[in-house]
Formats: C-alpha cells, sequence, structure tokens
C-alpha cells in the first residue's frame, strides 16, 4: 500500500488562507467524512491543550469535515494510551498542533502514540503539523528555548522547519545553515503549507499552498516557491 501523504505549515493556523492547504488535507485524507484526530500536545506545557485542540475541531469543522476530535495526548503516559492509539489507527488526518516543540518531540519519541501515526500514514493517512507540528515530524528541529538542535521524529530526513518564516523563522537561517550544513532548511511562512501530492507516483516532489511562499536553503543557494508552485524535498 501507498504511504499516505504530509502536510507541513508554518503557523498561524485556524484562520483564512491556511482553509487552502487544509481543504486539500481533508480531500486527501477521504473527503468530508473522513475521521480526523487533533493532537495538542504541543500546547500542553502552559495548560492550553483543552482550548487549542477545540479551536482545531471548530475550524475543520467549518470547513465541513463531519468526523473531528480532540485527542487527550498531551504526555508520556498518554501518548502511551491505549484508548490513544485506537483513535490513531482509525484516523485519516492526524494534525499536530502548534505550541513547543521540544515538548511535543520528546513526548511522541519512542511512544506507541508515534508508532500508530506513523503506521496510518504508511496506510494512507495524512499525517500534518502546524509550526511545532511540522518542526518535529523533521529530523531535526530548533529548540527556541534551550537554543539547541534537537533531533525530530525523522519523517523527513536531512530536513530542518523555520516555522513563521516571514515573521521571525528567517531569523533562525543563518546560525543553523552553519550548525546543519547537510540540512536542507525549509522555510515556511505563517498562513501556508506544503504538502506531497503532486506525484501519485512517489512522495518526494510538493506544492506550496496558501498566503504566503515556501523558502528552500539547500547547499548555499536559497529558493522561494509562491502557491501553486512543486518542488522536491526527500520523504524517507
Amino acid at each position: 500500500m501507498m504511504s499516505g501523504y504530509i502536510v507541513l505549515e508554518g503557523g498561524d493556523e485556524f484562520g483564512g488562507k491556511m482553509a487552502e492547504p487544509d481543504r486539500r488535507a481533508i480531500e486527501l485524507a477521504g473527503g468530508m467524512d473522513a475521521m480526523i484526530s487533533i493532537i495538542p500536545t504541543a500546547a500542553a506545557p502552559d495548560h492550553n491543550h483543552r482550548r487549542a485542540g477545540m479551536n482545531g475541531v471548530n475550524w475543520f469543522q467549518h470547513l465541513g469535515a463531519t468526523d473531528v476530535r480532540s485527542l487527550p495526548l498531551i504526555d508520556k503516559a498518554s501518548a502511551n494510551a491505549e484508548e490513544i492509539i485506537v483513535a490513531l489507527n482509525q484516523s485519516r488526518l492526524i494534525y499536530l498542533l502548534g505550541g513547543f516543540p521540544h515538548h511535543l518531540g520528546q513526548t511522541l519519541l519512542r511512544s506507541k502514540g508515534w508508532d500508530a501515526m506513523r503506521q496510518a500514514y504508511e496506510h494512507g493517512a495524512v499525517l500534518a503539523g502546524s509550526s511545532a507540528g511540522a518542526m518535529v515530524l523533521c529530523q531535526y528541529y530548533f529548540d527556541p528555548q534551550s537554543k539547541k538542535v534537537v533531533e525530530g521524529l525523522g519523517l523527513i530526513p536531512r530536513a530542518c522547519v523555520l516555522p513563521h518564516h516571514n515573521a521571525f523563522g528567517k531569523n533562525w537561517a543563518a546560525q543553523l545553515t552553519s550548525l546543519l550544513p547537510d540540512t536542507i532548511l525549509l522555510g515556511i511562512d505563517e498562513q501556508t503549507g506544503m504538502i506531497n501530492d503532486v506525484d501519485t507516483g512517489q512522495r518526494n516532489t510538493w506544492r506550496a499552498y496558501g498566503k504566503g511562499s515556501i523558502t528552500l536553503y539547500r547547499a548555499g543557494s536559497t529558493s522561494v516557491y509562491k502557491a501553486g508552485e512543486p518542488f522536491e524535498v526527500l520523504v524517507s
């Protein structure tokens, strides 16, 4: 079976032009009746996970989705809980919210919850993340709290997301280019996403969606892609 799709978004989710990548994600997941699971883990450190999760549910319902839930996956215990695993196994679109990337990454790393997400994706589900959610899906992410590069979940090898690129993510580019010289940096603007949906035969060709642009920093050169434009980034 062909693996599913990956959606990486730059933040400022649940409004405006983010409707474009999110509608496409729903379509790729099987349509408005596909089961969508919102993962609010990254919002747990400041106790914002319930509100953030409900914002996600309300947004996808606003777009027309009929089967949306926020899963209470907030720490290591819940990341390994049986009821969470069952829900993830049934999900066709799994959406990781923004917030604190290190908490999200460490919670999911080597958890049954991440194994279930990966398995769902390998069986055709859409795996999406915005801001911190997009960051942890790559091999590396920059933790703004510790100012260190951390090993991510590795779905996209030799890659690192710069979220909110038009606002502040671009300020990380010089430092991360020097820390990760063999890595592609994915600068994603707010209300902007990238989805590897161009070629049904393989998943390494992506398209930009939404309000802003995608900026790739690769081998000393910079390329910028606007909505609708395709580009290559390898997926594991």
